[in-house]
């Protein structure tokens, strides 16, 4: 056998083996969606004032959250979740970043936010922006959400309750459907941060 093909046949053994030798892919309790074609990268205004973009959080997990201030059970029991998780993973909460993204822009301004958010965990953030690039947002994570009237003259939003974990990578990887446990919650966080 020539030199040259005795060399390619190594070559691709090695890669072969080394493909083997990885660590296999993590269990999650919460579904795998790795690879999903939905999300894009998004910049929203925080309740801190600033511009954030999903991009900046690279490095950290991100919990990927929409939802709004007045709403009356599905977001406050979903951020005590969130909280709870970042308590159980001890020093590692450090690493997971919660994003909330308000689905009522006209009532959740930076200010609301500002004093909803960190009531749960200071190292959450809350973001806003107009009416426009809140749909544009909710449209590429595939949330759906709709005022519905309420009998006082103001309204609610029903809207899509479930939550996407990202990678350190940026990468969106599991879906939380609404009452995930926290420790469900730590354990993929755990699972993503290798």
């Amino acid at each position: 056998m020539p030199l040259l093909v005795r060399l390619l046949l190594l070559v691709a053994l090695m890669a072969g083996l080394a493909a083997c030798d990885g660590a296999p892919p993590p269990a999650f309790k919460g579904t795998d969606i790795s690879g999903a074609s939905f999300g894009q990268p998004f910049t929203l205004t925080g309740h801190d004032g600033k511009r954030h973009s999903l991009d900046e959080f690279k490095g950290k997990v991100v919990a990927l959250f929409f939802g709004y201030t007045h709403c009356p059970d599905v977001c406050p029991t979903t951020m005590l979740e969130f909280a709870q998780a970042a308590k159980q993973l001890g020093a590692d909460g450090d690493q997971l970043q919660v994003l909330f993204v308000s689905v009522d822009p006209q009532r959740d301004t930076p200010p609301v936010l500002a004093g909803y958010i960190p009531h749960f965990d200071p190292r959450f953030l809350g973001l806003t922006g107009s009416e426009a690039e809140i749909a544009a947002v909710a449209s590429h994570f595939k949330i759906v959400a709709q005022r519905q009237p309420a009998a006082d003259g103001g309204y609610t939003v029903d809207h899509s309750a479930g939550s996407y974990l990202f990678d350190r990578d940026g990468k969106l990887r599991v879906y939380l459907p609404y009452a995930t446990p926290a420790s469900d919650i730590a354990h993929d966080v755990k699972a993503l941060l290798g």
